[in-house]
């Protein structure tokens, strides 16, 4: 059998603080707490062992330790008291892997619509694998993509199938 394209693991360990919020007004308030600068639209910022991704015009991600987001939960909901604002754990509600290798990229794009020759760095990209939901942005090596925990079974498999040489799952 020839060589996978990626290799595909599944990433545990980590925490997600969603943060709805208007980001023009409290947009500092939230990188102060996260400790991370605002991403941009469709961008994500990190300090190497955390990220903080747009997910919408109101709505952040932060992805951190998991032994860390009790604390950074606080921080938050803190630094938004008195804003119309929302912070909610939804540690629970994602499952995450890390797509690795040499051609990590042909694996994503075996699954989603994205156009990954148009994706920056520093993109973070909403779309779908197959057709599950999904998210992905790069890593050192390939992508990290998180999608729903109810759905983590087949997004695996999707995901160990499209690193086969020669699969032809398409998107389209």
């Amino acid at each position: 059998m020839a060589e996978a394209l990626a290799t595909v693991t599944r990433v545990d360990g980590l925490g997600m603080i969603s943060i709805r919020a208007d980001l023009a007004r409290a947009g500092e308030a939230i990188a102060d707490a996260a400790g991370l600068a605002l991403p941009d639209m469709t961008r994500i910022t990190t300090d190497g062992s955390r990220w903080l991704g747009w997910m919408s015009p109101d709505e952040l991600l932060l992805i951190l330790p998991a032994q860390d987001h009790r604390e950074a939960q606080t921080a938050l909901e803190q630094a938004l008291a008195g804003e119309h604002a929302l912070v909610a754990d939804v540690s629970d509600l994602r499952a995450v892997f890390d797509v690795i290798g040499p051609h990590a990229d042909d694996v994503i794009a075996k699954l989603s619509p994205a156009d990954l020759a148009a994706m920056p760095a520093d993109g973070l990209r909403r779309s779908r694998a197959a057709q599950t939901a999904a998210g992905f942005w790069r890593v050192e090596g390939g992508f990290r993509v998180f999608g729903f925990r109810s759905t983590a079974d087949y997004l695996h498999l999707i995901l160990r199938n499209a690193a086969i040489p020669g699969s032809q799952l398409a998107p389209r």
